[in-house]
């Protein structure tokens, strides 16, 4: 898979984002030719910024509901694979603007199928969306690629959405056309170094204990399928693979989680964020009952599993450990961010091949 991509054109909309700038590194780093679309980074300590991702991409200032400028962006790159991950990616932000939100997930994602389904170049898409696009039962079972989709908050019921939206031109048009393979994918809650969004539990308790304040959690027993930024992102790019060489067998929706092991609560992975950083102390604080959260959500992945022969490579305890390690050394011990990211990346292509 890793040797695939080297001298590929290929094109990420979200490289500013947390994900994005992973896998634009990672690409970058196996000789592909990448290409970001996006609007700039928020914060000067963005993941983005901090390994200096303009020096190895070429990236361009954009907005996803520009169509026009977006379509001259893929007329000009002739991408041959496109990863499509540009989103308003928090669910409590999605309260606060939900019109922002269905615009950029909803919208925003008809216009880069728009673009590629003009294009000639692109031989395989991987259309990002979350697992959150499912109707939350609360079940205690993984959801199928086949269940309902739905969503309470905005920011799920905009990437349901996104779903029917891709679903609908996969029918209309991919779906016969032998040159492109597409696919949707919905992954977990993913973290790793260098996230600094406000209400992810990851960022929020490496705030708190870089000013040594306690960390507040509001929902101490809500389960979520913990996984490594890398580990997701290895499946869509062994999917965007298998979709350029066999656009057939390929297409459709895929879910990419931890496994059964690596789904804890809110409270465990916590506790383990203290144990491994050195210091700290967790306490719970109010309850919003306004803005709904899911307490139970996590996913079926045996279709990626038998079919793709994908399986996640980091189990829970290396996950959290590579993460946290990533923030200590960075804070404490002035480490350049870069080279941590590439540590993991190095390490977990290592650990792939065992």
């Amino acid at each position: 898979m890793f040797d695939f991509f080297k001298g590929k054109r290929v094109l990420i909309t979200g490289d500013t984002g947390f994900k994005g700038s992973w896998l634009a590194l990672w690409l970058s780093t196996l000789g592909a030719d990448v290409y970001g679309y996006s609007l700039p980074p928020e914060n000067e300590n963005d993941h983005y910024n901090l390994i200096r991702l303009e020096k190895d991409i070429h990236h361009i200032d954009g907005n996803l509901l520009d169509l026009n400028w977006l379509n001259k962006q893929v007329n000009d790159i002739q991408p041959e694979i496109v990863f499509h991950l540009a989103a308003q990616a928090l669910v409590r932000f999605s309260y606060d603007e939900p019109k922002l939100t269905f615009d950029t997930n909803v919208s925003g994602s008809v216009n880069i199928l728009e673009s590629i389904r003009k294009s000639k170049s692109v031989k395989s898409l991987i259309y990002v969306t979350s697992d959150k696009c499912y109707k939350n039962n609360e079940w205690i079972w993984g959801y199928r690629e086949n269940d309902e989709l739905g969503g309470h908050d905005p920011y799920s019921a905009s990437k349901a959405a996104a779903e029917i939206v891709f679903s609908s031109y996969f029918d209309s048009f991919f779906k016969l056309n032998a040159n492109i393979g597409v696919a949707s994918v919905r992954a977990g809650n993913v973290i790793g170094g260098g996230d600094w969004a406000n209400d992810r539990i990851i960022p929020d308790c490496i705030r708190s204990l870089r000013n040594d304040k306690d960390i507040e959690i509001r929902n101490p027993e809500a389960t979520r399928p913990w996984q490594h930024v890398l580990d997701p992102l290895s499946g869509y790019m062994l999917l965007a693979q298998k979709l350029y060489h066999n656009s057939k067998d390929y297409s459709g929706s895929w879910n990419f989680g931890p496994s059964v092991n690596s789904i804890k609560t809110v409270k465990e992975l916590t506790d383990n964020v203290i144990a491994i950083f050195g210091k700290g102390v967790c306490v719970v604080g109010q309850k919003d009952n306004i803005k709904h959260e899911a307490g139970l959500l996590h996913l079926n992945c045996d279709k990626a599993n038998h079919q793709l022969g994908w399986k996640p490579t980091w189990n829970f305890e290396s996950t959290i450990t590579n993460t946290i390690v990533w923030y200590k050394n960075f804070l404490n011990d002035g480490i350049d961010p870069k080279i941590l990211s590439l540590k993991n990346i190095n390490e977990y292509m290592e650990a792939c091949k065992l």
